[in-house]
């Protein structure tokens, strides 16, 4: 989109909107024209454009890893093959490190958070006009294009593993043991209330911070990009690649991060107490 025709300020709200389809009051569903439609829409909004790259980058990735394992062999690996299993060996070893009980689904886990969160980090580096220029000619007001700069992504994966915690907590230490941990913890039985109040401060508190990290940080990117964009043509170029650069640190980072303390908190409901 041209900063051309608009303001400085319609020009980043514009790049901060999601292209929306929700239910307007009579009921009907439509695309957000405008940022106004899509806060009339209430709470049952879909953001199209988070889905939809969520779930192609998704596919890529299993296609991709599924199509190399099928080229597997037991000689020397090359090329893509030398990269994947530089891959899964680093997640394994990190699982080795951080993950002390048996489960076979933490590995397959951590590698889906890792690559599946890395490759939507990744769509930050594209320029900020280039493909949501291209859906506008096409006719689609408004497109994002990094899916973790939605807090509705993040958040989604963070309370997924927290279903997870849940879980595994329950099953290996019985309801009776969770529910003993929440209350008898760290100060025993005479203070149950308050310990109960800490322990599930602490236990909601690990969702919603996974989820705000890694949404506040690509968010904080992707508006330094935009901000960038605004500036006159020598002096983007002057600023964006040393951005992108450092970015790129960013990116793979916020991934290894929320993958690391899934593991970890994965762990944790792991442990029994006695």
């Amino acid at each position: 989109m041209s900063t051309e025709t608009l303001t400085t300020s319609e020009y980043i709200k514009h790049h901060l909107t999601n292209l929306a389809v929700g239910q307007r009051a009579d009921g009907s569903w439509d695309i957000a024209k405008s940022t106004a439609d899509a806060g009339e829409m209430g709470f049952w909004v879909l953001h199209l454009d988070t889905l939809g790259f969520s779930i192609l980058l998704g596919i890529i990735f299993s296609a991709f890893f599924y199509f190399v394992a099928r080229k597997a062999h037991a000689g020397v690996p090359h090329g893509v093959l030398n990269f994947v299993e530089w891959v899964v060996e680093f997640i394994e070893n990190t699982v080795k490190e951080s993950f002390k009980a048996k489960n076979t689904l933490i590995a397959p886990l951590s590698l889906t958070v890792f690559m599946w969160i890395l490759l939507m980090n990744l769509m930050d580096l594209v320029p900020v006009d280039f493909i949501p220029q291209i859906a506008h000619l096409l006719g689609a007001p408004y497109l994002k294009i990094v899916p973790t700069t939605d807090p509705n992504i993040t958040l989604g994966m963070a309370f997924s593993v927290f279903f997870l915690i849940l879980y595994y907590s329950i099953k290996i230490k019985g309801l009776g043991g969770f529910a003993g941990e929440l209350t008898l913890h760290p100060f025993g039985k005479w203070m149950l209330p308050f310990n109960l109040f800490l322990e599930g401060v602490n236990l909601i508190a690990k969702p919603i911070s996974l989820g705000l990290r890694l949404f506040g940080n690509l968010y904080a990117g992707e508006m330094i990009f935009i901000l960038i964009a605004l500036l006159p043509f020598w002096a983007q170029w002057t600023l964006s690649l040393p951005w992108a650069i450092f970015h790129i640190l960013i990116v793979v980072l916020q991934a290894f991060i929320f993958m690391t303390l899934t593991i970890v908190y994965l762990s944790m409901a792991h442990e029994s107490e006695h």
